[in-house]
């Protein structure tokens, strides 16, 4: 057996294979192509593209409405992440209890706001609870989604952690608590932290269902410029808000690169001095 074909766990295509993926990809690339070419020829029938509808972005009125949308983002998203890590690292530790009842309603209570859609949720406690101040529906049903979510990436980043490190707590005489916070936790961290800072970043991209809430929010603060303008500019509205979501998105998945690469030189550092 040759070494290519050793390490590979599946039969090596032949040259007719080959062309058929090579012509099957082929296909799909010019079908997408197709694709944008018709929506943007539509678009551009529509004359969504034309220059003069830019026009409203150069008053002050329109710029100050994005930056109020980008500040109000910005808050939602805030108080949803602290709330969510808060809501998720306690029903992680009820998870993970000794006791059966209290495992019991945090497991109900995690796989119940995993299960139920973030919109329904959003609206429900908006209509029910805070119509009067939406942001507060906003925040609350991402807290419990997200807050749930993270549940799990809390619980299974503790699990990762092997199993001597708590027996060797255990025997040092410390209780559950303490081989928690100071044996367990410390060394999980680093491994739950991608995730964390992942769902994170689906958390400042939710917060765009504020729209369905009439929070001003940047997607609100999009339709209201769209709307309010002649033309209906909703493309450049959309070139606009577009970027700014990506840019904030960017920003929080390069401070998670920063907090990892800056946890890993600590635990070098450590190891280094401890040799």
């Amino acid at each position: 057996m040759s070494t290519r074909s050793a390490s590979v766990l599946y039969d090596v295509p032949g040259p007719r294979a080959r062309m058929r993926y090579r012509l099957a990809g082929l296909l799909g690339v010019l079908g997408v192509l197709g694709l944008v070419w018709w929506v943007v020829g539509t678009l551009i029938d529509q004359g969504q593209f034309d220059g003069w509808l830019w026009d409203p972005f150069q008053y002050s009125a329109v710029q100050q409405r994005i930056l109020d949308g980008v500040l109000a983002t910005l808050k939602a998203f805030g108080l949803a992440a602290v709330g969510s890590l808060v809501l998720g690292a306690l029903l992680a530790v009820g998870r993970l209890s000794d006791h059966r009842p209290v495992r019991a309603v945090c497991t109900a209570v995690v796989q119940f706001f995993r299960a139920m859609p973030l919109v329904i949720m959003i609206f429900a406690l908006y209509q029910a609870v805070f119509t009067a101040q939406p942001m507060w529906g906003l925040v609350i049903g991402l807290t419990l989604y997200n807050g749930a979510v993270q549940a799990e990436v809390i619980r299974s980043g503790i699990n990762a952690v092997p199993r001597g490190q708590s027996e060797a707590g255990y025997a040092l005489g410390l209780r559950k608590t303490q081989v928690m916070s100071l044996v367990l936790v410390p060394q999980a961290v680093r491994t739950m932290l991608p995730a964390i800072i992942g769902q994170l970043v689906v958390t400042l991209k939710d917060t765009s269902l504020g729209y369905i809430i009439t929070y001003p929010e940047l997607l609100y603060a999009g339709k209201l410029i769209a709307s309010n303008s002649d033309g209906y500019p909703y493309i450049p509205v959309v070139l606009v808000i577009t970027p700014i979501y990506i840019a904030m998105c960017l920003a929080l998945s390069g401070l998670a690169h920063w907090l990892e690469s800056r946890g890993r030189r600590g635990a070098n550092r450590r190891v280094a001095a401890a040799a």
